[in-house]
């Protein structure tokens, strides 16, 4: 690789840096940018002004934002997601049948990613969107992909992502892990008691097509609300058979 074309890829990486960082801080001036990233204040000024220039920066009374643009770019990756297309009518229902939050994740790279989410009457707060990625040990919708990947691959994702705590309940042995994805398997469905924070509970069932897990259908609600009958077979009857019904469209379609 010639040095021209290192210098090259390593712009590249500094831009999509800059973009996670206006992400992630919703926000910052050039300044703050460059001390972030260890840039000279001239060079940081230099990517903002060509990221605003083509659309996918946005400059607010000398702070900069993520654009618009990137909707667009979201938009058309998840249409390209065909369990997207099959998979979104459904959510709509199920969130309207339970009046909680449902999401549809699907896996990427390792972590869970929210192709779609759809609020119920009695929706929780939601603190990710379409388009976050998350770690899935801890979620019972990650868990119930967990299920159905391959050891080999489970262990990859391990080694990769670590199993980082949320909570004091939070899974952070592999041995508990392993232990519970065998029991995912057993009834077909998983369960998110105060894993990923106190006091929301989780089920969630994977989603099927022709035997490869394509992602899952969870349903997230308070404590209160989760529980006897309607944690322990209610929710995770609805969640199975939306999950079905996605994954049957999915084969057939």
């Amino acid at each position: 690789m010639s040095q021209g074309t290192t210098k090259s890829l390593k712009s590249l990486q500094q831009a999509f840096e800059i973009i996670e960082h206006l992400k992630q801080t919703d926000g910052a001036g050039v300044t703050e940018v460059a001390n972030e990233l260890g840039l000279p204040k001239s060079t940081a000024h230099i990517y903002l002004s060509t990221l605003e220039d083509i659309g996918y920066v946005v400059n607010r009374n000398h702070r900069y934002y993520v654009g618009l643009r990137f909707l667009d770019v979201g938009e058309t990756v998840r249409n390209q997601r065909q369990v997207y297309e099959v998979g979104y009518p459904e959510i709509n229902d199920l969130a309207r049948e339970t009046g909680e939050l449902v999401s549809l994740t699907v896996l990427e790279n390792g972590k869970g990613v929210y192709l779609y989410r759809a609020k119920g009457e009695n929706s929780i707060p939601v603190h990710n969107y379409p388009g976050s990625r998350v770690h899935l040990h801890c979620r019972s919708a990650g868990k119930a992909i967990l299920a159905h990947l391959s050891s080999r691959h489970v262990e990859e994702i391990i080694e990769k992502h670590g199993l980082p705590a949320r909570t004091e309940k939070t899974i952070t042995d592999r041995s508990v892990l392993w232990n519970e994805l065998e029991r995912i398997r057993e009834r077909k469905y998983a369960t998110n008691e105060d894993e990923l924070r106190q006091g929301l509970r989780c089920v969630a069932a994977p989603i099927l097509d022709n035997g490869q897990v394509i992602g899952a259908v969870s349903v997230s609600g308070p404590r209160g609300r989760m529980t006897g009958q309607r944690f322990r077979e209610d929710l995770p009857n609805l969640v199975q058979n939306t999950a079905n019904i996605i994954g049957i469209n999915l084969t057939y379609s």
